[in-house]
């Protein structure tokens, strides 16, 4: 297929994925269940950060964070006791321990207390640079200023060293892009779609291969720059909403084996 094609196949697909019944499967879920606007920029980065391995696993844990945060992930982060952030000592989904949780709730707390929160982070960064790469690095070294065990970092991706930052480019795209249907939250309105870089992962690099659409063998910075890089022309406005398709074709079609 040429790049036309692809792309009207990719519409189609996006039209399909892109609906609020996609919103109950995916870790996007977790973050929809409130309304003020901290509480789901700190629910979606936690839910962000775990989305890796079996979905149901995410979401349940995903859950579990915020039921132990008493379902105000705001107000827990920035108001509880220590005592009470020792609840998480007992966490772990996958790699991802209390220890880490912990980090990320004393991180959050000094982002949100001192520096004005995580969209006054990330719009700062992206004026300055106008790249989503140093907005994702710019968060990052936010978070990572804390004191943290090493072991931690692993959790925050790192494009500067050639990570794809899946997971952050998702948490950025649910709050940046403005969803007609609902799925993402488009809450940060100084940072412009067109900026965001797709969110890379093994299925939907494996069907972007398959559509041509991808060279690079490698699910690293420079393959979400270079099929980013072709989204644009088939949507420059909007790129990542083609996202929707190649992840969903991946994961419910079977394109990404």
């Amino acid at each position: 297929m040429d790049l036309r094609e692809v792309k009207r196949l990719l519409d189609q697909k996006y039209e399909f994925y892109d609906a609020p019944g996609f919103i109950k499967t995916d870790p996007v879920s977790i973050p929809h269940g409130f309304d003020r606007k901290e509480d789901i920029e700190i629910a979606g980065l936690f839910s962000a950060l775990i989305a890796w391995g079996n979905r149901k696993a995410i979401l349940n844990s995903a859950a579990l964070m915020m039921q132990w945060m008493d379902h105000a992930p705001y107000e827990f982060t920035v108001n509880a006791s220590a005592i009470e952030f020792r609840r998480f000592e007992k966490f772990v989904y996958r790699t991802f321990n209390g220890d880490d949780m912990i980090f990320l709730l004393h991180a959050l707390r000094r982002v949100y207390k001192e520096l004005g929160g995580l969209e006054e982070v990330a719009t700062g960064f992206f004026e300055k640079t106008g790249e989503i790469k140093q907005v994702i690095i710019g968060i990052r070294n936010a978070l990572l200023a804390v004191e943290h065990l090493k072991r931690s970092e692993k959790h925050l991706a790192n494009p500067e060293k050639g990570s794809a930052a899946k997971r952050f480019n998702m948490f950025l795209r649910w709050m940046i892009r403005e969803d007609t249907k609902g799925v993402d939250f488009g809450l940060w309105k100084q940072i412009p779609a067109s900026a965001l870089m797709c969110p890379l992962d093994v299925h939907s690099g494996n069907v972007a291969r398959k559509l041509g659409l991808l060279t690079r063998k490698q699910n690293d910075w420079k393959a979400v720059e270079e099929l980013t890089l072709v989204l644009r022309q088939m949507d420059g406005r909007d790129p990542v909403k083609y996202d929707y398709a190649l992840f969903g074709m991946g994961v419910f079609e079977g394109m990404g084996k």
